[in-house]
């Protein structure tokens, strides 16, 4: 490798040409920045400086994983939601910028000043943390049925500085009676037989966080129908969903009693979300 090649723009352009993703330049320069601790900014403004031997040992690593689609969040084992830096592993489905879809809608409801909030299936605590993060008198809680996610959002919690509880839980099914003024959740929605489990990122994100039965409703079909029974009069409840689900999963909704009900699109224009009120 003659020295030129050692450059970091001689680097990025040797790893735009290898990444196979829709943003090859982006995740270039987060690999570079991660290694070096150069800011994306200053890579453009002295594309001429060199690595390290240690250094550019450590990029051919960490390129290599992204080309055989590794995601950026857990070469860098954090990802970026809302106004937040979460740390993120394996263990967690990464969270995604459409998901900031729900957290605007839960914050525009008409909700108490100390609403009771809870998000079901926090993984890394994504929607809870972003929600407490503007709400402060907020009272918010999260649960999740794996251990390894449990740990990590209150390590996020921790990081932040923001108060969030958080424990064990399979959706409701270990959680202590209560009532709550909003339930969010992001739960498994796609179909067992759905080609895109096999394609890019998703191939190294948990199954039990993406796969939820042959029509992808199944969580969704417990979710909603219990929740009636942990919300408070004139209580709310926002799902994520797929872009293809709405309408079954209004249709869940209104079995389980609730009013008001609407579906909202994701930054693509797909209907995404669905929200609706439960009234005593």
């Amino acid at each position: 490798m003659s020295e030129s090649s050692l450059t970091s723009e001689a680097l990025i352009l040797e790893a735009v040409a290898r990444i196979d993703s829709e943003t090859p330049r982006l995740d270039a320069e987060l690999l570079l920045s991660h290694v070096t601790g150069w800011s994306r900014t200053s890579l453009r403004a002295w594309p001429e400086r060199e690595l390290t031997a240690a250094q550019l040992a450590q990029f051919h690593t960490l390129l290599a994983r992204r080309i055989d689609g590794e995601p950026i969040a857990h070469l860098l084992g954090t990802q970026d939601f809302w106004s937040l830096t979460l740390a993120v592993t394996p263990d967690t489905l990464i969270p995604r910028p459409d998901t900031e879809c729900l957290v605007e809608v839960a914050l525009a409801l008409p909700l108490p000043p100390n609403a009771r909030v809870l998000d079901l299936g926090t993984g890394t605590g994504a929607i809870a943390l972003a929600l407490a993060s503007e709400r402060p008198p907020w009272q918010v809680s999260a649960c999740d049925a794996v251990a390894d996610a449990v740990a990590l959002a209150r390590r996020n919690a921790e990081q932040l500085s923001l108060p969030l509880r958080v424990v064990s839980s399979h959706w409701f099914d270990d959680l202590l009676p209560q009532r709550f003024d909003l339930i969010v959740s992001n739960p498994p929605y796609i179909a067992a037989d759905d080609h895109h489990l096999s394609q890019g990122d998703v191939r190294f994100e948990p199954a039990t966080a993406l796969v939820s039965g042959a029509d992808g409703l199944n969580d969704l079909r417990q979710i909603v129908a219990q929740a009636p029974d942990w919300l408070d009069d004139q209580g709310w409840l926002v799902v994520e969903h797929g872009y293809d689900q709405a309408d079954a999963v209004q249709a869940l909704f209104r079995q389980a009693g609730f009013v008001a009900v609407a579906s909202r699109k994701d930054y693509g224009g797909q209907d995404r979300l669905t929200l609706g009120q439960f009234t005593r």
